[in-house]
């Protein structure tokens, strides 16, 4: 008896991004979502333990907020650079590629930043590990979107975007055990971040191309390859194959795709909307979460005391990512990303405004529940906004903008605390969740949607 998918095939071949569209979740994809899941949690790792390191820095070189600036914003002047360059190469010589390059620039020039001696060195090294961050993590979530199945695509990213939170907890336990434990601890939790450059062999060899883009470039063999190697590893046999006359002739009659740009009068409204969300985000985020550990420190409290709370804290963005995961194909991307940015900004007033411990620590891990939920729904959405040939332009393009939020907002945090405290600082970062919410109310709804060839 001929299965439904023979059935569909002999009756209308069905091109390659239907064929991965109607796949299960196997175990190839999760290889694949582990593969980008490692690579984007070193990258949390490496950008959570610059706030350790500026804070340790602050107590045993004696810098001012205004070198912590400096070394923070660095690092998002890079990231900016980064992900617009970084989509752009993607379009055009691959994901994986680019993916690997990224890991390879950032991980060795943060091992680099260990040796570090002076204050310039430093900042100079922490543009050049931006540069590797910044490109990294939509070319990630471009890649991984162009495989997840269509049903459960908005989920599989907010899985990806979860491995920020493990990435993240590892900063906070290397800032606790290593960057505090004395004057060179930093140096050593630094040294740590040399663990990319590794990683980085392991993705190129291991990780499958976009069968999109090898389309895009007339690269059929090698996507029909690809493609066949995820159905047999959901047990579809070769009856479910398309014959190989069949799978040439829908890959060779398809329409090239017109060369899109992201500002089109189809795109732009999208494209406005995304960047507004991209930016009031960053601005918050890293205007918040760079500065938590000094700004407890500037409390009274001790290092160890401070990296313990912001390690708490930190372990509140899991089941932030949970439901954000479960929501995203229930509510669908819109709703989702709308409902955490406006918690996102009622936990921000509630952390500005707290005094004691148990205030701090409770409206520290909502803020890192919504603010992290936020960003899963955002990485989710984006690869979906575009057709193939600008879809790593545009999800790079989002987040090179974004990145302006996040150079400016480490200068700005210690202006808002001088001018009137904390609690002036994150009334401006639930301001900027509050806009993010009204922008990302106007994207348009792509769940259960196929993304656009």
């Amino acid at each position: 008896m001929m299965s439904p998918t023979s059935a569909a095939s002999s009756a209308a071949p069905l091109t390659r991004a239907e064929r991965l569209d109607r796949l299960p979740f196997t175990r190839r994809h999760g290889r694949l979502l582990g593969a980008s899941g490692i690579g984007w949690a070193l990258d949390a790792m490496d950008v959570g333990l610059v706030s350790f390191v500026i804070a340790a820095l602050t107590v045993h070189w004696g810098i001012d907020k205004a070198d912590g600036s400096l070394i923070a914003s660095a690092g998002f002047a890079g990231m900016a650079i980064g992900a617009t360059v970084g989509g752009l190469l993607a379009d055009r010589i691959g994901r994986r590629s680019v993916f690997a390059l990224t890991l390879l620039v950032y991980g060795l020039a943060t091992g680099a930043s260990a040796l570090a001696g002076g204050l310039a060195v430093l900042i100079a090294l922490r543009f050049i590990v931006g540069l590797g961050l910044g490109a990294e993590l939509p070319v990630a979530s471009t890649l991984v979107s162009e495989f997840a199945p269509r049903r459960i695509r908005g989920r599989v990213i907010v899985w990806l975007e979860a491995f920020w939170a493990i990435g993240w907890i590892l900063a906070a336990l290397i800032g606790t055990l290593v960057a505090a434990s004395g004057p060179t601890g930093w140096r050593w939790a630094l040294a740590i971040g040399m663990v990319p450059a590794l990683y980085s062999l392991v993705i190129r060899v291991g990780m499958p191309e976009s069968v999109r883009f090898l389309e895009s470039r007339g690269r059929h063999a090698e996507a029909e390859q690809v493609v066949r190697q995820f159905e047999e590893s959901a047990g579809f046999t070769d009856a479910d194959h398309p014959t190989e006359e069949d799978t040439w002739s829908v890959g060779a009659e398809a329409p090239a795709p017109p060369h899109e740009s992201i500002w089109s009068r189809g795109l732009r409204g999208r494209t406005a909307a995304l960047w507004t969300v991209w930016f009031c985000i960053n601005l918050s985020y890293y205007g918040a979460f760079i500065w938590i550990p000094t700004l407890l420190v500037g409390r009274g409290f001790d290092l160890t005391k401070s990296f313990t709370f912001t390690l708490i804290i930190t372990l509140a963005q899991i089941p932030g990512y949970a439901v954000s995961a479960w929501l995203i194909e229930r509510l669908g991307r819109r709703w989702t990303l709308t409902i955490f940015l406006a918690g996102s900004a009622i936990a921000a007033v509630a952390y500005g405004s707290a005094g004691s411990e148990t205030a701090i620590i409770v409206a520290g891990c909502l803020l890192s529940f919504f603010n992290l939920g936020a960003w899963g729904a955002l990485y989710a959405i984006g690869p979906e906004l575009y057709p193939t040939a600008v879809r790593g332009t545009g999800t790079g393009a989002a987040a090179g903008f974004g990145r302006i939020a996040s150079l400016v907002a480490p200068f700005l945090v210690p202006v808002l605390v001088v001018a009137g405290s904390t609690v002036l600082a994150f009334a401006v970062f639930a301001a900027a969740f509050g806009v993010a919410a009204l922008a990302a109310f106007t994207l348009p709804e792509q769940r259960g949607r196929a993304l656009e060839d």
